[in-house]
């Protein structure tokens, strides 16, 4: 029984797979492409669509969702470029709240 414990306790204590991934990636930097709009429940973040400068998806533009202040040609840090964020549904594609 001691031993099933051990195991429990071991497990408990090692990351998730999905953790551990982005943990053993570098940092990949990406520029921001287009403003895509904004969302969160007080529209604190805003969607951009960023192409990847290096790494293993060099070249692919992902869409992700940044908090803080972010504007066209802006350089991110990604900690991972596997994900990718939902897409926005709108119900306007242009007017005075749209940010292109």
């Amino acid at each position: 029984m001691g031993d099933k414990n051990q195991v429990k306790q071991e497990k408990a204590q090692t990351s998730s797979k999905g953790s551990e991934k982005i943990k053993e990636a570098e940092p990949v930097p990406a520029v921001v492409e287009a403003v895509v709009g904004r969302t969160g429940t007080r529209g604190e973040v805003t969607q951009v669509k960023v192409r990847v400068l290096q790494g293993r998806n060099k070249g692919k533009q992902i869409r992700r969702n940044v908090v803080g202040p972010v504007r066209k040609r802006d350089v991110l840090i990604l900690r991972e470029t596997e994900m990718e964020a939902r897409r926005l549904q709108t119900k306007y594609s242009k007017g005075s709240g749209s940010l292109s």
